[in-house]
């Protein structure tokens, strides 16, 4: 058989290739294959077998692993792509214990990348969401969801999303596009956030007719929007055609993870501080949970959440880097991995399995991401690691020696010499 790509000698395969999302206890059974080889033709996944077996293939691009790891790209399930501005200086804000509401009073938080976003050209917020996705692909991530939600006016908040769809068209990643307008409450709206949401709401008929965004999603929170203003948006939202995600539950436990699981959304996002009924109703739902550790770190939170009590009882779980400039400020999903070991106390093979299939499933792509499969799309890394417990236990660095997309080599390590 003639390929385009055979990649031979790999260390240890991780195919992820189990019917997902994969649940529970489930999380913790890593099938691991070793000395293995894959050929890829067309921009799939044709062929996978021993390496001794792969002399009956022939192709002009031979990728030696030299024992390495070899594993699906991985899935980055919520990111908040496309934003102006950066906020370095509230880092010496935050960490003189300044309170985040304080700081949003001196014109700091969201609402500054709002204001940012909202005079950056959509020039200038496509070329630095490019530039983020090229750490991103060069970081192992395969596929990608973008949010808007730093526009919280009509003009922007489509502005974000074209920005998302043309980069959709320019990168070689594969992105999922969601609308967060709901994302905060504006300023002149403080005392009247129904009728924000319903100027947001106004925007499903476009987003949908000129195939903006897939999900819809809403940051339920104090302060923010309540449950019961969350419900009614989702469910216009649902009625219009879109796919659910909300942010639930991050601070206050006032009953996201609960709402998440009620209205049917693919996803609730975050979910630290989730109660135990909002636990046992995600582990009887198909909505994933994506946690967002990465965040708790950044803002030097002591609590990371409930993650290993999610997964003991039943859940379904996805890691994220939850990137944007406030409180998430990486495209390294490698580190946040090492964080997931260490602070939310997850094993390995779980944490793999939230990157990748789980990952894909929360982000409507489980039929096409996060697994290495014949007939499926050639998403793949090859590690500088031997095997797969060495990724979480090196932190802070990136391990990804090759990543191959759709079948085509799009990063490879250099050596310096």
């Amino acid at each position: 058989m003639e390929v385009d790509i055979l990649i031979t000698n790999i260390g240890e395969l991780l195919t992820m290739d189990k019917e997902g999302p994969v649940k529970g206890k489930q999380m913790a059974e890593l099938p691991v294959q070793t000395d293995m080889a894959i050929g890829i033709q067309g921009g799939k996944v044709v062929w996978i077998g021993k390496s001794e077996e792969s002399t009956s293939l022939s192709s002009s691009q031979i990728i030696n692993a030299k024992g390495r790891l070899v594993t699906p790209g991985l899935v980055e399930a919520h990111t908040h792509l496309v934003f102006g501005g950066s906020r370095e200086k509230e880092l010496a804000l935050k960490q003189q214990g300044v309170p985040y509401l304080e700081i949003l009073k001196q014109g700091g938080g969201i609402l500054s990348t709002v204001r940012a976003t909202q005079h950056a050209t959509y020039e200038e917020l496509l070329e630095k969401a490019l530039f983020h996705l090229d750490r991103m692909a060069m970081h192992g991530i395969t596929t990608v969801e973008a949010k808007s939600g730093y526009g919280l006016e009509k003009d922007t908040e489509l502005k974000q999303l074209k920005v998302v769809q043309e980069a959709a068209k320019k990168h070689p990643l594969d992105i999922v596009s969601t609308f967060l307008g709901a994302h905060a409450i504006p300023a002149h709206y403080k005392d009247d956030p129904e009728a924000f949401l319903e100027e947001m709401c106004e925007l499903f008929d476009e987003i949908k007719r000129e195939n903006l965004a897939e999900f819809v999603d809403i940051f339920t929170e104090t302060g923010v929007f309540t449950v019961e203003q969350s419900r009614r948006y989702l469910l216009k939202a649902k009625e219009k055609g879109f796919g659910l995600k909300i942010h639930a539950d991050e601070i206050d436990p006032l009953g996201g993870t609960e709402l998440a699981v009620e209205v049917g959304a693919i996803s609730g996002d975050h979910l630290a501080v989730a109660t135990d009924e909002g636990i046992e109703k995600l582990a009887n739902s198909e909505t994933i949970g994506v946690i967002l550790p990465g965040t708790s770190f950044y803002l030097g939170k002591d609590d990371y959440g409930r993650a290993r009590e999610m997964i003991d009882a039943g859940c379904a779980l996805a890691i994220s880097t939850d990137f944007n400039p406030g409180s998430s400020v990486t495209e390294n999903l490698q580190l946040i991995m090492s964080i997931a070991a260490l602070k939310l106390k997850l094993s390995p093979e779980e944490i793999w399995h939230a990157v990748t299939v789980n990952a894909a499933y929360a982000i409507g792509r489980g039929d096409e991401a996060g697994t290495i499969a014949e007939g499926r799309k050639a998403d793949i890394v090859i590690w500088d690691a031997p095997n797969y417990l060495y990724i979480p236990y090196h932190y802070g660095v990136n391990h990804a020696n090759t990543v191959i997309k759709n079948g085509k080599v799009i990063y490879e390590r250099q050596e310096i010499r």
